[in-house]
């Protein structure tokens, strides 16, 4: 999955984020979900989250299970 849906995103899932930081790159944070940032059902950049850790970005992919 890509994390553009909300629905997709829960609380306590592992992603790997794109931080605001690191937009020109595209380099990859992975971490497991805090919060939802975002609030519109979906977003074409990726649904913004808080990670447990505190690093706000951008969901570009979501690991199942």
């Amino acid at each position: 999955m890509n994390g553009q849906k909300r629905s997709d995103v829960k609380v306590g899932a592992l992603v790997d984020i794109v931080l605001k930081a690191d937009q020109r790159t595209g380099k990859l944070t992975q971490g497991r979900v805090g919060r939802l940032l975002t609030k519109s059902p979906n977003h074409p950049h990726g649904i913004k989250v808080m990670l447990a850790d505190g690093q706000v970005g951008r969901v570009a992919k979501i690991y199942e299970g």
